[in-house]
């Protein structure tokens, strides 16, 4: 029996284009004499459509969708997710489904029985979960369990210290497999981080090893505001061996026969290097870009450009996504700008053959101070009037973006944002933050990944100590600790979760673990009105890290 693998891009919402997408994998699969084609959770709505599901007509397209989708499925099986509305009067008033259309018709509904509310998922929100109905689906004698991502993740790795590798009680399997099903199908909506990819293989492999039945996992690929999702649709036999894999970052339909699933040779599992890592990050990045721009409906985007390194990495990224053509960017500088900084800029648009423009800040920048030094009582200049200028690029940039209709690119790292290094209203101006989720110490890594073939980025961005030039001689290092040790005490704070007593334990200075805990906490405003950023780590600022704004509690 050959079954497909559909692995596509959705929209949320846009169910014309989700369902012209299916029925055209549909299409695709019976020509090809598949049996089965499999697509990916909530796949005719597009996942996550979070509160839109509150809206009865929303529910409604769905299931018209559905419908129309199943009228293609003649000679042909087709699993796709969708919510489905719950008939009993108690509960939530949706499931979250994947259904099985054959025959012209929905021939049955299977509901998602594990339902995350941690990180960015908040299902729970939505969903009622699957009542206890554990049945299975058959097609040409094989007997199939129809599982819906969480269903299979019910004992997953963790490295929280404070957290449970076993996080429910029960796992739907362990019903399922007591019907004797020769075939695990998980169809899923599971986001990217730049190590899930090992994690998702010892889920499963630790299912086929207590279960023992072969899995196939359908994912979908591409970028939805914040959350970017891989693909890497796979099947593993009865061993736990992966045998066939699909595409990582692209639409990919394959097909494979069933029968014939022990005579495939596993496909070798590397161990995740520095610069695979690295790689993963950039593809995710570039696609997060491209998709965001384009389910917006923009095509143009713009950017500060410093001649600093995150503003660099991001003019990179974003012409590797959208071309030269469709970038444009600004530098601005004052008096505290250097020739060098401004020279690597115009450097870097040139190797990428992007438009600039130079306005310089400092007739601005005089302009306001003259206005302010009555109200300013004489005082003597402080950070004040470093913010001034932030703001000043800040406006200028929102201007450009008005003006020409670009979206504004934000380009502050994750080490910044966490330590509130940023000017609110200034650089964290922008429709999207592209680093916001890279660490300073990764942002150098993408930055030598870009010139892995030949230099774009000038290597003189990358050497010289960064600065956020807004006074004379500055550099990051006056105001922060080297970012090869801030970024490493960040990382346990924030994804390992670790208290600062544990953080002091693994070598580090007391008195700089407790200053910077204490910068990320009182700089949770700030966040909170930050742009949305590409989610690229297992903790990300924004949806997927909910901390109170007036708080007093500190690690």
């Amino acid at each position: 029996m050959k079954i497909a693998l559909a692995q596509l891009n959705y929209v949320i919402g846009h169910f014309e284009l989700n369902r012209s997408k299916i029925i055209e994998a549909i299409r695709k699969a019976k020509e090809a004499q598949a049996r089965i084609v499999i697509f990916s959770e909530l796949s005719v709505c597009g996942y996550p459509p979070h509160d839109m599901l509150n809206h009865k007509q929303f529910i409604e397209l769905s299931q018209q969708s559905i419908e129309l989708i199943a009228q293609e499925c003649r000679d042909v099986y087709a699993i796709v997710g969708s919510p489905s509305l719950n008939p009993d009067n108690k509960g939530k008033i949706l499931f979250n489904s994947a259904y099985l259309l054959g025959n012209g018709k929905i021939i049955d509904t299977f509901h998602k029985t594990l339902l995350p509310d941690y990180d960015i998922f908040d299902e729970y929100r939505y969903f009622e979960p699957n009542p206890g109905i554990y049945k299975l689906a058959e097609i040409d004698g094989v007997r199939i369990a129809i599982t819906i991502c969480e269903d299979l993740w019910d004992d997953q790795p963790t490295t929280n210290s404070f957290s449970r590798q076993k996080l429910y009680r029960d796992a739907p399997m362990n019903h399922l497999t007591r019907l004797s099903p020769d075939l695990v199908i998980n169809i899923s909506a599971s986001p990217f981080s730049y190590n899930v990819e090992e994690r998702r293989l010892n889920v499963f492999q630790n299912n086929v090893k207590r279960y023992g039945k072969p899995v196939i996992y359908v994912n979908q690929v591409g970028g939805n505001t914040d959350l970017l999702f891989d693909g890497g649709s796979m099947v593993l036999n009865a061993k736990g061996q992966v045998t066939f894999k699909l595409k990582s970052f692209e639409e990919d339909i394959q097909i494979f026969d069933f029968t014939k699933i022990n005579e495939f040779p596993p496909i070798a599992q590397t161990p995740l290097t520095e610069e695979a890592r690295i790689e993963r990050i950039h593809k995710a990045l570039v696609m997060g870009i491209r998709d965001y721009m384009g389910k917006m409906g923009f095509a143009k985007v713009t950017l500060g450009l410093s001649g600093g390194i995150d503003s660099a990495v991001v003019l990179a990224l974003a012409t590797e996504a959208l071309g030269s053509e469709n970038v444009r960017v600004l530098l601005m500088p004052s008096e505290f700008s250097s020739q060098h900084s401004i020279d690597d800029a115009v450097a870097l648009a040139n190797n990428l053959g992007v438009k600039y423009d130079i306005v310089s800040i400092q007739p601005i920048f005089e302009a306001f101070k003259n206005q302010l030094d009555p109200v300013f009582e004489g005082k003597p200049q402080d950070i004040t009037e470093e913010n001034i200028q932030a703001r000043i690029r800040g406006t200028l940039l929102m201007a450009l973006s008005n003006k020409h209709g670009h979206l504004l690119l934000n380009t502050s790292n994750k080490s910044e944002a966490a330590v509130g290094y940023g000017t609110l209203y200034g650089d964290m101006c922008g429709a999207i933050s592209i680093l916001g989720d890279v660490y300073k110490t990764d942002v150098y890594r993408l930055a030598s990944y870009i010139n892995r073939n030949h230099e774009i980025i000038p290597i003189n961005t990358i050497v010289k100590p960064p600065s956020a030039e807004l006074r004379p001689n500055q550099k990051d290092s006056d105001s922060l600790p080297p970012y090869d040790i801030l970024d490493p005490i960040l990382f346990a704070y924030i994804e390992q979760s670790l208290a600062a007593d544990d953080i002091i334990a693994l070598g580090f200075d007391s008195a700089t673990v407790n200053r910077v805990i204490r910068l990320v906490n009182l700089n949770e405003y700030k966040r909170f009105q930050a742009p949305p950023i590409l989610r690229i780590s297992s903790k990300a600022f924004g949806y997927g890290r909910k901390m109170p704004l007036v708080a007093k509690w500190i690690q």
